[in-house]
């Protein structure tokens, strides 16, 4: 059989499809990447993988070729799509956001004006200090290294963000290539923050200084009161797809 007639796999994640994945055995040996013209491919024993929309997976370094390979090569005698974030979100920049990157761009604009760092408590002292220390050299930062002013409020208070930043920081961030804009997407709506997700993604924070510092509020309660295993489950879980998320703009070159 030629490489033409082999039977392609293609990453399934609408939610159909990732339940009928999740009822996929993994048929392949072994997960890899392999160079090419236009990029580097990810191979499934030596079938390419392909997205949802059929269209070939390229990234564009080894690095981040084997970083999802490294996914495929996890998957034990089932194909769990919700343990490949970084599959997910290479598939999901070339099917969607290449074609159209407006609506992401879009999204993590309106992040930014509902903001977690933005809105502060009241009370009690404790959790006033540890947010104004976690979050007011990031609105500073934005100011130096974007321009978009983004102001602060307490209590319930909504506080709406002039227009003029927050298109301002749309158009920067409609500008980014899909693989790094869908990648920043997932740390904004993971964190609440377009803030924490572009100091990620500029190297203003590390990943755990990022996770932390979108877990502030989560953080001083847990302190309080502890924390339930179900909370923690989800945790985990939220702070894997971050990780991954990073890693994923860490390895564009």
């Amino acid at each position: 059989m030629s490489d033409a007639d082999k039977p392609t796999f293609v990453a399934t994640f609408s939610p159909q499809q990732e339940r009928e994945a999740r009822l996929s055995k993994r048929f392949y040996e072994e997960a890899g990447s392999r160079k090419r013209d236009d990029g580097v491919a990810v191979m499934l024993d030596e079938r390419e993988l392909k997205t949802p929309g059929r269209n070939a997976v390229r990234v564009p370094t080894l690095e981040l070729g084997d970083a999802i390979a490294a996914e495929w090569s996890s998957q034990t005698d089932h194909i769990d799509p919700s343990t490949m974030p970084r599959t997910r979100i290479i598939t999901t920049a070339i099917d969607r956001v290449a074609l159209d990157s407006g609506p992401a761009a879009d999204e993590i604009a309106r992040y930014a004006g509902t903001d977690l760092v933005c809105y502060r408590a009241d009370e009690p002292e404790d959790l006033v200090k540890k947010q104004a220390d976690a979050w007011d050299p990031l609105l500073e930062w934005m100011v130096d290294a974007h321009a978009v002013t983004l102001r602060p409020t307490s209590g319930i208070v909504h506080l709406g963000q002039a227009d003029a930043e927050l298109d301002r920081l749309r158009d920067i961030v409609g500008q980014l290539d899909p693989i790094t804009l869908t990648a920043l997407h997932t740390l904004v709506t993971i964190a609440g923050s377009a803030v924490i997700g572009l100091a990620v993604m500029g190297n203003r924070l590390t990943v755990e200084e990022g996770w932390d510092a979108s877990r502030v509020d989560e953080a001083f309660q847990i302190a309080q009161w502890g924390e339930d295993a179900e909370a923690a489950e989800r945790t985990a879980f939220h702070r894997h797809e971050f990780e991954a998320a990073a890693e994923v703009i860490q390895l564009l070159g």
